[in-house]
């Protein structure tokens, strides 16, 4: 009977849960998508091949058992599922949201391969670990024993998270050090509520804090405290502390007023959601209320970006790239939603220049919502500065306030190293593109931690990562090790749970070794 329930594939067709509609949803910063009902969880679960090779969980960074938790959940067997994903991943209510499933699990699904339709395995997966939150099935690390030993954890993101878990499961005293007034990371300040509600992250965190995770937070290591002081409270130390520093273009007016960073845009907008009393979004810099806002790049942070200025209100959205569509590294899922949203993607183009007020303001001469230019402000740009712009006079100076962007229309040439093709401008094909906020969604850099830490000997690579052993973790200082993106550079949060718990288990061995060495002798 078993066997009956799977293998539908032919008869069922691919659904994903419903999504509210574009016009609703971009008006609030809830998740898109509705819950699966319990029946069609089922269906869509049995349209699973139980193929003998599972690609989806080869290609999972956790190998997930999904082949297995798709039957259970068939069979109607949800308790059974949820401990089937818990198994394997410390975060599955959290990788079923924002995983990019069309790139990882679903993109090598083979009845996929075959032109049926992938299982929808991220949206079973987060109705498989919804209905056990719902259901009281979650639980924190309950070690059967407490141990003496102390790790200490910096940085509370995906990868710290899920080392604190997987540490506390053993015994161990684990302390979480970060910057932030939140823990989370990434989670809680730069993944907008619409992808990843914030319940979502804080109820996972509060059940380790009760599980006897100490977190301490307001805490800028370097600064606050020194990384030899927590070296030396605790027998190991796992740095977690993922990247945080922008890149930046090398172009006129890079520092204009109204260009800003990406990750400092959606900090602020997810604070604001938290109810935070925000300065720079009080002020206008970072609110894209009635604002010509351009974003550059293509990856999921841009996406990110462009669907929170919808959100804000703002006047239009556009987003430039330098590939095209196909070439883009974001999610394509994420590109239509946010198509459906209002914003538009002007492929193979890139910034050549920001131009200030001071050189011409506005290119249809009406100055912008949020910062008012001018030698008078009347009528409604009077009401715009009155409701939090700033009126600025004639915004000559050091640093303008950005009224355009010199876009540069790119081709695609011969492919790079890493076997893409290579963006080559078009000479005399610029043109100007009015905007009032410009957001910078250009990656990640990892910050020099050797030197604002005063540790010269945590070896780096030359791309300024940690330099860790592969499947160690450990660095080249004795008892660290280090996980996540700060090793990787920028990446995805599953393969940050992945080296989180990974390096867990790495540490309990080599302090059980020593356990056993000190008894020895």
């Amino acid at each position: 009977m078993a066997g009956q329930r799977m293998l539908k594939f032919v008869t069922l067709g691919r659904e994903m849960p419903e999504k509210r509609p574009a016009g609703e949803r971009a008006e609030d910063f809830n998740e898109i998508y509705r819950e699966f009902a319990a029946q069609k969880a089922a269906e869509q679960a049995s349209r699973c091949s139980q193929c003998g090779v599972p690609y989806c969980q080869s290609h999972c960074p956790l190998h997930n058992n999904i082949p297995d938790w798709l039957r259970l959940t068939a069979e109607g067997r949800l308790r059974e599922a949820y401990q089937t994903a818990q198994a394997t991943n410390t975060f599955p209510e959290i990788c079923g949201r924002i995983c990019p499933q069309d790139r990882l699990c679903e993109g090598n699904c083979v009845i996929e391969q075959s032109g049926h339709g992938t299982v929808t395995i991220g949206a079973v997966e987060k109705y498989i670990t919804d209905t056990a939150w719902a259901e009281g099935w979650v639980e924190g690390p309950r070690p059967q024993a407490e141990r003496g030993e102390s790790v200490g954890i910096i940085g509370a993101g995906p990868g710290g998270l899920a080392a604190a878990d997987m540490l506390r499961r053993v015994g161990f005293q684990v302390t979480v050090y970060d910057r932030h007034d939140r823990a989370g990371g990434l989670l809680t300040y730069g993944i907008p509520g619409f992808k990843l509600e914030k319940d979502v992250v804080t109820r996972r965190v509060a059940l380790l804090a009760e599980a006897g995770v100490e977190f301490v937070l307001n805490t800028a290591v370097g600064e606050d405290l020194s990384f030899d002081a927590i070296r030396g409270r605790h027998d190991a130390v796992l740095i977690a502390t993922g990247v945080y520093k922008t890149r930046d273009l090398d172009i006129d007016n890079a520092e204009a007023r109204g260009v800003v960073r990406a990750l400092d845009y959606l900090t602020a907008a997810n604070r604001v959601e938290f109810g935070d009393e925000v300065p720079d979004f009080l002020d206008g810099e970072l609110d894209a209320r009635g604002k010509r806002v351009i974003v550059i790049g293509g990856g999921d942070t841009a996406m990110d970006c462009v669907r929170t200025a919808i959100r804000q209100g703002a006047q239009s959205v556009k987003c430039l790239y330098r590939r095209d569509r196909a070439n883009m590294p974001g999610s394509q899922r994420e590109v239509a939603n946010a198509e459906e949203e209002g914003v538009e993607f002007v492929w193979m183009t890139a910034p050549g220049a920001f131009a200030g007020a001071a050189d011409g303001g506005r290119p249809d001469g009406v100055t912008f919502a949020g910062h008012v230019t001018g030698e008078a402000a009347t009528g409604d740009e009077a009401e715009v500065a009155n409701a939090g712009g700033d009126v600025t006079g004639d915004g000559i100076g050091d640093n303008p306030v950005i009224a355009r962007v010199r876009v540069q229309r790119m081709r695609l040439g011969v492919p790079d190293i890493s076997g893409r093709q290579s963006p080559e401008l078009i000479e005399g094909a610029d043109y100007d593109e009015p905007a009032e906020l410009v957001i910078k969604a250009l990656g990640f850099e990892p910050e020099e931690l050797p030197r604002l830490w005063g540790q010269p000997g945590l070896e780096v690579t030359r791309w300024g990562t940690i330099r860790a052993e592969h499947g160690t973790h450990r660095t080249s200082l004795p008892g660290v090790y280090a996980v996540g993106d700060i090793v990787r550079g920028a990446s995805l949060v599953v393969w940050a749970i992945r080296d989180g718990r990974e390096a867990a288990a790495r540490i309990v061995l080599d302090l059980d070794s020593q356990l056993q060495q000190t008894a020895a002798e």
